[in-house]
């Protein structure tokens, strides 16, 4: 799909009519419908892909169908009002979190001018607050007195087709990164108010490919871009080759090895497409480097669970299996890559889903013998969290020098960083492996860290406006360091980001490249007995 060019689309952004321009709508937000154009929807789920993960054990995907939202009709079940109403209610016993969520929030605003949607789009309902609004009214009109009684007054209204649509068009505009939650004076997170909305959108069958086709490749073939167990050792074969061809070293990974002392799992992007591949070369050179005992599993091939963006159900499901395959192949305890919504659901998620990890053991570094106390339930590390530990007990032979092609900035990826706290390791590593790195202004990282704009599957790019508008405010920041310090490389820790901010990039900062942190690291590594080409640009030198 086509998308207007950055010039155009930077004079919308910041001259057009919206609320970030000082215009104001002329009608109520409940008289103003949802409108289906090309380029402000993504595309629905396919028919075969909705009936396969309905046919799974466990999972409910109903009415698979072929439809389309610029339709009037999305023909829906004939009930489809009632099971919405039902799904909502099943919810609201079964989460506390969201019976609170509906009834706290006092529309004060804190949070409208936090979202990155609504900075780069200006539309009232990107608003983090009035998007709460759109489930919010249908609660108040079926579970309050207040609403039964007042009816619009009370910010009631009846869930009509016109709702669901409203429901389904800013669902997916938001990428549940959670940054208004950090402002919100009641802590209410936006996050999970998309996550049940989404959900009860699947219960009527309305979802989008982008996310249904990954979460069930990952159920089918256990990664989520659909490669065989060959194709996952072959595609990791082949970066072993370019390695060796890099270095001299031949590293020798191995693959459903029982009895290995680690599992490392990693997103399948790492082994299939740039630049997560210079990531997984990182990986290993720096697991051959301190000659660690590990294995990679062609059958949880996947660390990113699309489950987080479908239903509770799914997650649950997507997560368990890196677990069975631990258990399966005997080892100690799991390393995960660079992934975040991989990290988002074991931290936040896991223990109530699948856990405690009873059959593994509490992780300890065999290099250093460091126990990470932290992972004592889930028996999983953050790669990030292994190598900052590795380089504090001086275990890594490290040349900053071969980084000096880089001049870095950190992005703190919205789910490791708000949903998980892993804030200091990556920039201890960032300060070991390259003499120059800055931070991004103080309210654009670390907590307060800006969305790439497209996560939580938005990455299509029928969409891509949207994203574009979206990833403003994290370009923005770029742009910042890059024109101020001479900032090249965008480092981050997680396989959706390093897609989607490539594109923010290449579109918003085309000077600033897009790095994982473990590439960074890899750069810089000396191995034993290497024989190392000239490699101007690091891991992406071609030789």
């Amino acid at each position: 799909m086509a998308i207007v060019k950055v010039d155009k689309l930077a004079k919308s952004v910041f001259q057009g009519p919206s609320l970030m321009t000082g215009s104001y709508p002329t009608k109520d937000w409940m008289e103003v419908p949802a409108v289906f154009k090309p380029g402000n929807f993504a595309y629905p789920a396919k028919k075969e892909k909705v009936e396969y993960m309905n046919s799974q054990q466990g999972l409910s995907f109903p009415n698979a169908r072929e439809w389309w939202p610029e339709d009037d009709d999305w023909k829906l079940p004939e009930n489809w009002k009632e099971i919405i109403i039902n799904g909502l209610k099943d919810r609201l016993d079964k989460f506390r979190s969201l019976k609170i969520f509906m009834d706290c929030c006092v529309r004060c605003g804190a949070c409208a001018d936090k979202c990155h949607f609504f900075l780069g789009t200006g539309d009232p309902k990107n608003m983090p607050v009035l998007r709460a609004e759109l489930l919010r009214s249908v609660y108040r009109n079926d579970f309050t007195l207040a609403g039964k009684l007042l009816g619009k007054m009370a910010g009631a209204r009846e869930m009509t087709v016109g709702v669901l649509k409203e429901w389904f068009m800013y669902a997916y505009q938001c990428t549940e990164c959670r940054r208004c939650s950090v402002f919100c004076p009641y802590g209410i997170d936006q996050a999970e108010i998309t996550m049940m909305m989404r959900e009860m959108l699947h219960l009527v069958g309305v979802g989008i490919n982008w996310i249904l086709e990954p979460a069930s490749n990952s159920n089918r073939t256990g990664n989520h871009m659909g490669l065989q167990p060959h194709t996952f050792k072959d595609n990791v074969d082949f970066l072993v080759d370019d390695v060796e061809n890099l270095t001299g070293v031949r590293v020798e990974p191995t693959f459903n090895r029982k009895g290995a002392e680690i599992l490392f799992i990693t997103p399948s992007a790492d082994v299939f497409a740039e630049p997560g591949l210079y990531t997984a070369m990182g990986y290993l050179i720096l697991f051959h480097a301190i000659g660690l005992d590990y294995t990679w599993s062609t059958y949880a091939s996947e660390g990113g669970n699309f489950g987080l963006f479908t239903n509770n159900q799914t997650m649950k499901k997507l997560n368990a299996k890196m677990y069975a395959e631990a258990k399966r192949l005997g080892v100690k305890y799991i390393i995960g890559g660079e992934c975040g919504h991989m990290w988002r659901v074991l931290h936040q998620y896991m223990d109530t889903m699948n856990g405690p990890a009873d059959f593994l053991e509490v992780p300890k570094s065999p290099i250093t013998s460091t126990v990470f106390d932290n992972a004592a339930s889930t028996k999983m590390i953050h790669i990030s969290e292994f190598t900052a530990d590795l380089i504090k007990n001086n275990k890594l032979n490290i040349d900053k020098s071969r980084n000096d092609h880089v001049y870095a900035t950190w992005h703190d990826s919205c789910n490791t960083s708000r949903g998980m706290g892993l804030l200091e390791e990556p920039r201890y590593i960032l300060d070991n492996v390259v003499n120059n790195w800055v931070d991004m202004p103080e309210n654009a990282i670390r907590e307060k860290t800006f969305c790439c704009g497209s996560g939580t599957g938005l990455n299509t790019d029928e969409i891509m406006e949207i994203r574009m508008r979206g990833g403003l405010p994290r370009a923005n920041a770029v742009k910042y360091v890059h024109e101020r310090y001479g900032v090249n490389t965008l480092g981050c820790v997680c396989a959706i980001d390093r897609a989607t901010l490539t594109s923010l990039m290449n579109y918003w900062v085309p000077e600033v490249t897009v790095a994982g942190l473990t590439e960074l690291v890899g750069n810089s590594l000396v191995l034993e007995g290497e024989q190392r080409q000239e490699l101007d640009e690091g891991l992406r030198t071609l030789v």
